[in-house]
């Protein structure tokens, strides 16, 4: 599988930010991990968190991510210099974090572009009223960019043609069994950090059943681990290379794709397609048509070529959907079987 990838191309550091403010440790007692890192970021607009940060939350048992009382938010992931843990937490118009563990200096670093330092709102144009109205309602809406590729990938293979009940339970499960705590004072948050790409490819086919994951996923992120260096250089390409990378692997398509690298690059442009219900959300939002297809949404949103990920976001946001007529997917089942 290797093979078919383009010539190795040198992963870029997410950058920093000058302006910024400088990383140092915190004056808290230092913790088993290590003494936390601390810095103040100035976004240059406003900021809601909560809309930035939500898209990496998987569920309200996500052992990678929690929101606490007072909107302070945590953070667990595996950083290219290993395990991390971030705080982050609104104080006035600056941005407060903290971090632990041997990435901590890593998502310190990249701390604006994971709140959208990179994104531009400005360049969305709205053409029609429900969203600019949303847009006005909603000025702290940025587009993450998380820099980490496999971080939203398995996630998003594990939401594959399943409920979102389903796809959390797995990531629930499956990050709990075979990650590890995150570094810090997370005990009582439950925060792990999720399992590296070794230890995913050693997970034995009766655990994937265990956590209800049948076998078209597993084996997708099998292959999808075995190249995981590979895929994380998709990060720092543009948008058409990036995709192309990961569809170079049997079971991954759009959707899981669009879904990944909304996440990982920041994309704006990256709109879901094949989902089961976002066409006719945007046909309803934007044309009153509940029954569009993906090409009715593709072509409603061509006005926004460039920012359709942000359009199909806002429209979300807008609360216009239509309401439901079918009953709701019922969830399967194999761990009995």
């Amino acid at each position: 599988m290797a093979g078919r990838f383009a010539p190795r191309t040198a992963r870029a550091p997410l950058p920093r930010q000058a302006a910024a403010g400088p990383v140092r440790p915190a004056r808290s007692s230092s913790t088993p991990d290590g003494p936390p890192l601390t810095r103040e970021w100035t976004p240059p607009g406003p900021l809601d968190l909560r809309l930035v940060l939500g898209p990496l939350r998987r569920g309200p048992a996500d052992p990678t991510f929690r929101m606490v009382a007072g909107g302070t938010f945590w953070r667990a992931t595996r950083t290219p210099e290993g395990p991390g843990t971030l705080r982050v937490a609104a104080r006035g118009d600056r941005i407060a974090a903290t971090a632990w563990g041997p990435g901590a200096n890593w998502l310190l670093d990249g701390l604006p572009a994971l709140l959208g330092a990179e994104d531009d709102p400005d360049a969305f144009v709205p053409r029609h009223r429900l969203l600019a109205v949303t847009r006005h309602r909603r000025p702290g809406l940025r587009l993450l960019r998380t820099g980490l590729v496999m971080e939203s990938l398995i996630p998003s293979i594990l939401e594959q043609k399943v409920t979102t009940d389903e796809a959390y339970r797995a990531w629930h499960l499956l990050v709990r069994r075979f990650g590890t705590p995150a570094p810090g004072p997370t005990t009582d948050l439950g925060l792990h950090v999720m399992p590296d790409a070794r230890t995913w490819a050693m997970i034995p086919s009766w655990e994937w059943h265990k956590a209800n994951v049948d076998a078209k996923r597993s084996s997708t992120i099998m292959r999808a681990v075995r190249v995981a260096r590979r895929l994380e250089e998709a990060a720092t390409m543009p948008l058409p290379e990036a995709d192309a990378r990961l569809q170079l692997i049997p079971g991954i398509g759009p959707w899981t794709s669009a879904e990944t690298l909304q996440r990982s690059n920041g994309a704006a442009d990256a709109v879901t397609v094949g989902d089961v219900h976002l066409p006719g959300i945007v046909g309803h939002a934007l044309a009153d048509n509940r029954d569009a297809d993906d090409e009715e949404m593709l072509t409603l949103l061509t006005p926004y070529e460039g920012q359709r990920h942000r359009a199909t976001r806002l429209i979300l946001l807008s609360g216009h959907v239509p309401a439901r007529r079918a009953p709701r997917m019922q969830p399967g089942n194999i761990v009995n079987l």
